[in-house]
């Protein structure tokens, strides 16, 4: 059976109550109890996990490898800031998807930057909680 890490960054632990004008109102526990659930209906593993912590989130990676077929990772403000998970996401030679709830893009100019997208298959930003579904099926599709 195919499996997939979704990896989640900082503050997304607040998901539901931080900023919902830009985030929404959907809590991360509720996001990756539907993630799991779509996944069975694909027939497909999801597992989720989220750090505050960059250097988790770099081992998080390393440990993928060899146990998930790809990645969907929504790095928060670390998309922004880190070479390491760059560095990780590249030397696990893994396929990954850059996800975001809001559109990076349209947003502070800061954040328009991206030291994920480079080493990433691709990006999905600005569908709120149903990138993340958006992100499985552009996953499976891949892969197939």
């Amino acid at each position: 059976m195919t499996s997939l890490l979704i990896l989640n960054g900082p503050n997304l632990n607040l998901l539901g109550t931080r900023q919902p004008q830009v985030y929404g109102s959907t809590t991360l526990a509720d996001i990756e109890a539907d993630c799991v659930a779509y996944g069975t209906e694909l027939g497909v593993n999801i597992t989720c996990t989220q750090s505050n912590h960059e250097g988790e989130l770099v081992d998080t990676i390393h440990a993928a490898k060899g146990t998930f077929a790809g990645v969907i990772l929504n790095a928060g403000a670390y998309t922004h800031t880190s070479i390491a998970l760059m560095d990780a996401i590249s030397s696990v030679e893994l396929p990954v998807i850059e996800l975001h709830l809001s559109n990076i893009h349209a947003r502070e100019e800061f954040r328009h930057k991206s030291y994920i997208a480079p080493v990433s298959i691709g990006q999905i930003c600005g569908f709120g909680a149903a990138g993340y579904r958006l992100s499985i099926d552009a996953m499976l599709g891949h892969l197939r």
